[in-house]
């Protein structure tokens, strides 16, 4: 009850100022309005500027100005064309193992590539799987699927996860 109060006094303590603010504001306007005269302009005419005071004398004229004539431009040097760069084609990759015929081919293949898997079985057997359709094993023990084409990189799970490890 006591906020209601306080919130009570405060408005129309705010109403009272607001009130009295406008009041003083009309009258101003109103004294404004007296101080011009109708058909006068509104604004103050500027002050005339100040008479302007005599200049010293002058000591003695600038020396002349003596033309001079640009300096030339600079020498443009022409430099021989570079000649184009050699391109050094690279060496041939060098020969690869053929590629396993067969299921007997890839087993130790993939024992290389699932030496090192947390769960060889499963590795082993998505690795024969993946060797027997695309003909190919990375080498090393992760990575480098980009070794054996689109085959082999592209195949995946049910889950949509890498099939070959």
């Amino acid at each position: 009850m006591a906020s209601r109060a306080l919130l009570l006094a405060l408005a129309c303590f705010l109403l009272v100022n607001t009130k009295v603010s406008s009041q003083r504001d009309e009258e101003i306007l109103v004294e404004n309005a007296a101080l011009v005269s109708p058909g006068s302009p509104i604004y103050k005419s500027s002050p005339p500027p100040p008479s302007p005071s005599p200049s010293p004398p002058k000591s003695s004229p600038p020396p002349p100005l003596v033309k001079t004539a640009p300096p030339p431009p600079p020498a443009v040097v022409k430099t021989p064309p570079s000649p184009p760069p050699v391109v050094k084609t690279p060496p041939p990759p060098p020969p690869t193992a053929k590629p396993p015929r067969n299921r007997q081919e890839c087993t130790p293949l993939c024992a290389v590539r699932c030496k090192f898997h947390s769960r060889q079985n499963i590795c082993m057997r998505a690795c024969l799987t993946c060797c027997d359709r695309c003909k190919c094993v990375p080498p090393g023990q992760y990575g480098n699927h980009d070794k054996c084409g689109k085959c082999y990189a592209g195949m995946t799970t049910r889950g949509g996860r890498r099939k070959c490890p």
